[in-house]
């Protein structure tokens, strides 16, 4: 019995992915070479042969775009580019123009073969980012080591990560001390230096010193797992423009045919054209006006912007949202965490009853243990520091916004803001000791039981050191800059003075916030909101431009937010508003390119027939592969 010869597994995977890469530019050689054989059979006056040759091009070259176009038709009920091209080469075939339609396939399939390597290019980063991931990680059972699959981590395991190799999951430092190149997440440029208790992302890669890191998130939850998600998201989610574009298409398409019907009939009785004068016309105008120029000006630039933001720490959740970015008109900052480093200190200790600062101290952090909040962990740390023993309080509740309340040994404690302690009457001493701490732009937070005030906690954070070139950055670009917080007005303008930002609104509830941004909005225009916590997921939301602190935001304002910065600061803002600038003007660019071009070969077609049918294909589709590189200047 006669056996068939079967290729090893990888020699066919190789080849089906030689083809998968490079099928269209082989179909594309095939057809070429086949309208080559044509040309010398036709000189030797071998016609049945030439015309043989001349079929071979057109189904090879041709058979795919058919296709697409007749499903269209046929699924859809819509016209499309690719069967308007077929047609157009059928009839200069039907009239004897088969050289002019078998170029018109080739240089039609050669356009689709280049869109395609360009578009690729588009396609790097993502592929890159994921590239990032390991797909094993060593981890730490019973004092041995063990492999796996990065997807079997669970919460809580620890893992091994020796010098030089990526990190295999998000988590906190148990043991050890290293240097993290944190490049690949955050576009940091210089490795961060990390120890026991810092948190470390899935990607980054370790420097010199051996560490354990115990798991934080599943593997589906890992800031690359998310980074890959909002990319490969905002890759296929297209923007207004495009929707718009592409349903344009299909009703342009259908114009094209009935015009290019008109003057199939028209000009033999209104201009005394030969018929086949006049169907030529009329392939070279279907070619001609096809809209394939004008639907390639958007998604490529959008594609390109979105990579080049990835590669340098910003993601976009969606095309629009990049556009969106370009024309807004103000920046409104959280203060927490964002224009300010977030990581705030407690500077004073002020007892007002039979208390020691001590016990105020042990009190508040005990009160503070079960909170996430940053003024939480600043009372918390300063306890730890002084080596405090802490209780756990039971009936914890956050007041939102304003702060917390929980029980101690039987007595229940209120500790945040002012309005927390509204019904509390300050003596004119304590509102004095208040006011002088708030004018220093520190953060008073009021410890009460009852009707009896306890003491007085002050924090303070920093602003960083770059803030206030950021906003003179954004200022110079015509951008009015706002801060909205939900600290005091004292404190709120002490740092707002520093960082140059003239627009404050003060003691803000997350509700409020969201009205400032409204009131903004109907004021100057567009509006992007930086925030990074969850009291600010309702302003993000209703901004024009939400934008996210990634890498100390929290989950909430990250998933709320329209645009991710994944570095901890917010430096990157003035290059996102540039880049959709960018962005907006190169779609502009490309749009008035592509009408002008189709416009001036229409004219010539028509107006002393200038040109003839592979000159119109060059053209039309010259401009496409054009527009599509003019995108890819976005990739700088």
């Amino acid at each position: 019995m006669e056996q068939t010869a079967v290729l090893p597994k990888k020699e066919r995977n190789l080849s089906f992915g030689i083809w998968e890469r490079h099928g269209a530019a082989i179909v594309t050689g095939l057809c070429l070479l086949f309208i080559i054989f044509a040309w010398q059979t036709g000189k030797r006056e071998m016609h049945s042969l030439e015309t043989g040759f001349y079929l071979l091009a057109y189904i090879i070259g041709g058979y795919q775009k058919a296709r697409e176009g007749l499903e269209t038709l046929i699924k859809e009920r819509d016209l499309d580019v690719d069967l308007l091209m077929v047609v157009a080469a059928i009839g200069a075939a039907s009239i004897g123009y088969w050289m002019d339609g078998a170029i018109l396939i080739f240089i039609f399939s050669l356009s689709g073969v280049l869109e395609g390597y360009t578009m690729e290019k588009t396609n790097r980063d993502i592929k890159s980012i994921m590239g990032l991931r390991p797909e094993e990680a060593v981890i730490l059972e019973n004092g041995r080591e063990r492999k796996v699959k990065v997807e079997e981590l669970k919460v809580d395991d620890v893992i091994i990560v020796r010098p030089g190799e990526r990190l295999a999951a998000d988590g906190v430092i148990t043991e050890g001390y290293s240097a993290i190149n944190q490049a690949p997440i955050t576009g940091e440029s210089m490795p961060v230096d990390k120890e026991q208790g810092d948190e470390v992302y899935s990607g980054t890669i370790n420097g010199q010193g051996a560490i354990q890191v115990r798991v934080t998130k599943p593997a589906e939850e890992m800031m690359l797992s998310r980074i890959i998600h909002l990319v490969q998201e905002a890759q296929n989610e297209k923007p207004p423009s495009q929707q718009f574009v592409e349903k344009f298409e299909g009703i342009y398409a259908k114009a094209v045919v009935a015009v290019a019907l008109i003057f199939m009939i028209a000009p033999p009785y209104m201009l005394g054209w030969t018929w086949d004068d006049t169907v030529y016309r009329a392939m070279i105008f279907l070619v001609v006006a096809s809209p394939c120029a004008l639907v390639s000006s958007i998604m490529p630039a959008i594609l390109s912007g979105i990579s080049n933001a990835a590669r340098n720490g910003v993601l976009f959740k969606g095309g629009a949202h990049l556009q969106n970015i370009g024309s807004v008109k103000v920046v409104a900052f959280d203060k927490t965490g964002t224009l300010t480093a977030g990581q705030p200190k407690v500077m004073d200790i002020i007892p007002f009853q039979d208390i020691s600062d001590v016990e105020l101290l042990r009190t508040t952090a005990s009160v503070e243990t079960l909170s996430g909040h940053p003024v939480a962990r600043a009372i918390i740390q300063a306890a730890v520091d002084e080596k405090l023993d802490l209780q756990r309080p039971t009936g914890l509740q956050a007041l939102h916004g304003l702060g917390v309340s929980g029980t101690i040994d039987g007595t229940e404690y209120i500790i945040g803001k002012r309005d927390i302690i509204k019904d509390i009457q300050l003596s004119e001493e304590q509102a004095e000791i208040v006011g002088g701490l708030e004018t220093n732009g520190k953060t008073v937070i009021y410890v009460a039981t009852g009707q009896q005030l306890l003491g007085l906690i002050t924090i303070q954070d920093n602003i960083r050191g770059w803030a206030n070139k950021i906003v003179n950055d954004l200022k110079a670009m015509g951008i009015k800059v706002a801060m909205l917080t939900g600290d005091t007005p004292a404190t709120a303008d002490a740092i707002a003075k520093e960082a140059g930002i003239e627009i404050v609104y003060a003691g803000l509830l997350p509700e409020q916030k969201v009205e400032m941004v409204k009131q903004l909005e109907s004021k100057y225009g567009k509006v992007a909101m930086v925030g990074d916590g969850v009291n600010d997921a309702p302003a993000l939301a209703m901004a024009s431009v939400g934008i996210a602190v990634g890498s100390g935001g929290t989950d909430v304002a990250l998933e709320t937010a329209d645009v991710i910065l994944m570095r901890d600061n917010i430096e990157n803002i003035p290059f996102a508003i540039n880049l959709g600038k960018r962005t907006g003007r190169v779609i502009k660019q490309n749009i008035v390119f592509a009408v002008s071009v189709a416009l001036t070969l229409v004219t010539l077609n028509f107006i002393g027939g200038i040109i003839n049918l592979p000159e119109g294909v060059v053209g039309h589709e010259g401009s496409t592969v054009l527009v599509i590189l003019s995108g890819l200047r976005l990739l700088r």
